[in-house]
């Protein structure tokens, strides 16, 4: 079987395991019943995922204009505490920067390499933790926008990490941790604004199981730029990669508008 298309981040179910899905714009394939079986991915070209065109792309699946210029890629993604739409100022386009950050926002503690902070919106609950490969995931506060999630975040910071070892979390090297007990131990921590949203009695503990036969012990990682095609057993898939026998890893994420064709 083979299935050509635009790569985007893989779609998944929090069930136990997650599953995974591959979608393209005419089909879509369940990775999970593609393990220990051989899979050969071909880089064919670039389509931005946002005006379409076959430009090469620079991050985030778009390509350079539009990543200068689009408000979904504006500093605040990145950087919550720089946002904007609360006092009804506009970065690049203030109708679409309300949209998103004024819904709820939660920050979190997660344990993918080690315990980390970070912030989602509360739509991405719990498809952000999987996104990160983390096997627990606890809220510390739910709020009501993304600039008091990024205060928040930044005053944690002190304590936590705020980004995933990404090697250890593909070995599977993973502390034995309390996440419930680490969240009590916050209060004094959180500014002032944000306060009257901790709720540490909560029984609110997120479990993820991730689809992986096999934990590779030294990964290797595919740059379709520099390597077009690859052939490969597929042993297991966690966080947004895909994780072969002999060690080589595919960030499914990083590689976002890049057009491949995927034989079976």
């Amino acid at each position: 079987m083979t299935y050509e298309g635009v790569l985007t981040k893989m779609q998944t179910e929090f069930q136990a395991p997650i599953q995974y899905y591959l979608v393209f714009e005419n089909s879509f394939l369940n990775l999970n019943q593609l393990l220990d079986k051989s899979l050969e991915i071909n880089f064919v070209g670039y389509q931005c995922l946002n005006c379409g065109k076959k430009k090469k792309i620079f991050r985030q699946g778009f390509c350079y204009d539009c990543f200068m210029s689009s408000a979904a890629a504006g500093d605040w993604i990145m950087k919550p505490e720089l946002s904007t739409a609360h006092l009804d100022i506009e970065d690049r386009d203030l109708e679409y920067e309300k949209r998103v950050q004024l819904q709820p926002h939660i920050v979190y503690l997660a344990l993918s390499s080690e315990v980390k902070v970070g912030v989602t919106r509360k739509t991405q609950v719990p498809t952000r933790w999987i996104d990160q490969g983390a096997v627990q995931a606890i809220p510390i506060v739910e709020v009501p926008n993304r600039y008091l999630a990024g205060i928040t975040e930044v005053a944690l910071k002190d304590h936590f990490a705020d980004k995933t070892n990404w090697q250890k979390m593909l070995k599977n090297e993973v502390p034995d941790m309390d996440l419930i007990a680490e969240r009590s131990k916050l209060k004094s921590f959180l500014p002032n604004e944000v306060q009257e949203y901790f709720h540490p009695e909560k029984e609110d503990l997120y479990e993820l199981k991730f689809p992986v036969l096999q934990y590779p012990k030294k990964v290797n990682s595919l740059n379709l730029d520099k390597t077009a095609n690859f052939t490969g057993k597929l042993t297991g898939i966690k966080g947004q990669y895909l994780l072969f026998e002999d060690g080589t890893v595919f960030n499914v994420r990083t590689y976002e508008g890049y057009v491949v064709k995927l034989s079976v």
